[in-house]
Parts: C-alpha cells; structure tokens; sequence
C-alpha cells in the first residue's frame, strides 16, 4: 500500500466544484508551478485541504518511471517533466494515466 508523508497541509477556499480531484495537483495550468496536491474531495465554497510539502499520493497522466522529474498537466496530473516548472519526482513507476503514485514535492 502506498502512504504519503504530509509535511504541510494548508487551506484554500475552493473557488470551483473539487468534489473529484482528490490526488490532482491545484491552482496550475499545464508547466505551472501548482501550489500543491489536493488532500480531500471539497465542494465549491469549502475549505480545501492541499498538502503542499512532503510526499503525497498523485494521479499519473502518463506512463512515469521511478525517479523521473515531474510536472503537472492541464488536467492536474503528473507527467515526466519537458518544460515550465518542476512540480516533484516520481517515487514510483507508472504504466500510464490514471495510476496513484507517490510524489515527491517540490518547494521551490
């Protein structure tokens, strides 16, 4: 079973509908820089709890190998890293989208 290790959780007030995405990097475009990982399905107006330092569990959007740079596509996802800003490493392999891998973050 794989286990993140939050360092830092902060709070956001969801802007729009999170109820679906849990495990999805927030506030970022594709190549941005994303404030961190969403902790918890939120609705609109709620609290959101985004785990933004530590090792967090994320949905792939591609195939990823153990150890690759990261960062986040349009939709959240991670995805081995060609431009814009780094977002993590992969702690684990994946063999395509939609598999949950440990990531860990980038502060800087």
């Amino acid at each position: 079973m794989k286990t993140e290790q939050p360092i830092l959780i902060t709070t956001i007030t969801a802007k729009v509908d999170l109820s679906a995405k849990k495990n999805l990097f927030i506030v970022c475009g594709n190549g941005a820089k994303p404030l961190g990982v969403l902790n918890a399905n939120t609705d609109i107006q709620e609290e959101a709890p985004v785990l933004c330092v530590g090792i967090s569990l994320v949905y792939s959007g591609a195939a990823i190998s153990h150890g690759d740079k990261l960062q986040c596509n349009a939709s959240g996802k991670a995805i081995t890293y060609s431009s814009g800003a780094v977002a993590g490493y992969a702690l684990d392999a994946s063999t395509g989208a939609d598999e949950l891998i440990r990531v860990l973050l980038c502060v800087a």
